[in-house]
């Protein structure tokens, strides 16, 4: 017999050159085994590493994305504007009191000394002033909304009235004329600013009297102008004429 190894195995032919037989060598399987096996655990290994990578990932994505608290700030914002009876909305015009005309722009949760209260977020237009106030407070604080059209006529009927007798003392006329415009009562303010104006006529008012009237002139004039929809020179141009008739 002959013995002759071709392509790693063992071919055995006899004396005519014919094969009588095929050796397959052991340590091909072996190695063919040990290689499979060696190849499972590279897999195995690949895979872990693959997961642990996309762990730490997905770690540092939840942990960079800004959006998830954003995203939970405005379901409970949503939540708790369910449960609240707001007396007003976002984009609603209202009054101030001794600020003036604003804008409810937002409605938004604060956390302050450990407690998360709903916010108004009210910008007043004539100066350029942000007020952030709990929704709770709004009744106490004297907001309200714009007057209507039928009620600037009874303002602009007490603008040209004579004046109310006044206090001789300036230090009890003036508080009591502060104290009306700390109310934000539309009416009471347009008393104010008749009764100090026609009482400028006759003397001369102190420094804080002016500017008690300025600012209750500038409260009258800019809510008028809102209410009936006109420019505030339109508005200050009606005020003047009313209140120079007599």
């Amino acid at each position: 017999m002959i013995k002759n190894s071709c392509q790693n195995s063992v071919i055995i032919l006899n004396s005519h050159g014919a094969i009588i037989g095929i050796i397959m060598p052991q340590t091909n399987s072996k190695s063919k085994k040990s290689k499979n096996l060696k190849s499972k655990k590279e897999t195995k290994a690949k895979n872990k590493n693959l997961e642990k990578t996309s762990e730490l990932e997905n770690k540092k994505l939840v942990k960079n994305d800004t959006s998830q608290p954003k995203e939970k700030d405005k379901e409970e914002t949503k939540k708790k504007l369910e449960n609240e009876k707001l007396v007003f909305q976002v984009n609603d015009y209202i009054v101030y009191p001794s600020q003036g005309i604003g804008k409810i722009v937002s409605i938004e949760p604060i956390k302050i000394m450990n407690q998360k209260k709903l916010y108004y977020i009210i910008q007043i237009f004539d100066k350029n002033l942000t007020i952030k106030i709990p929704v709770e407070n709004v009744e106490s604080t004297g907001i309200r909304p714009i007057i209507k059209k039928n009620d600037v006529k009874k303002v602009l009927k007490i603008l040209e009235q004579e004046q109310d007798q006044l206090e001789e003392d300036w230090k009890i006329r003036y508080q009591n004329n502060l104290n009306k415009i700390k109310s934000g009562n539309i009416f009471e303010i347009a008393e104010v600013c008749r009764n100090l104006y026609k009482r400028a006529r006759d003397k001369e008012l102190s420094l804080m009297e002016r500017r008690l009237y300025e600012t209750a002139y500038a409260l009258v004039t800019g809510e008028i102008s809102y209410a009936k929809g006109i420019t505030l020179e339109e508005s200050k141009n009606l005020v003047s004429e009313l209140l120079s008739k007599q």
